[in-house]
């Protein structure tokens, strides 16, 4: 099994900016896919749907300032059963966002490519949090052909 990781510092008042971002269907469209829906809360099921596109994931875990956790349950094969992690820590004025999108089968292609979107919305949750507007699909940064 192979991951996708990331750390991101967001410019923020309190932890609690950042997860409130991941955590609400509303707020998850600011940053994410526009077009999301579902239920946010510990057991929901949040549908993401882009242009190209969309994901089911179970929220499987919440704890409050420090970790949101989901399964996929809806996407991709390559998506089915991966884990989506944030764990969140208070830093010198930031909130560090340690990212992970675990449990990938192989690093192929398509892996790559997820790896750097990942990068592009991390950006845009940054861009949300600390301007109020963030970049999500249809309106975020294309990389190539796969959008």
């Amino acid at each position: 099994m192979v991951d996708i990781l990331h750390r991101v510092g967001v410019k923020s008042h309190s932890v609690d900016d950042v997860y409130a971002t991941l955590t609400s269907v509303d707020t998850l469209a600011g940053w994410w896919a526009s077009d999301t829906k579902g239920d946010a809360g510990a057991g929901g099921v949040i549908e993401f749907r882009f242009t190209a596109g969309g994901f089911d994931m179970k929220v499987v875990d919440l704890q409050p300032g420090k970790r949101v956790l989901w399964e996929v349950v809806g996407g991709p094969e390559e998506w089915i059963g991966t884990e989506v992690v944030w764990d969140l820590k208070r830093e010198d004025g930031y909130t560090i966002i340690l990212f992970k999108h675990q449990g990938w089968k192989e690093p192929g292609e398509f892996m790559h490519h997820c790896s750097t979107k990942w990068a592009t919305y991390l950006l845009s949750l940054k861009q949300l949090v600390e301007t109020g507007t963030g970049a999500p699909d249809p309106h975020e940064l294309r990389i190539g052909n796969w959008l």
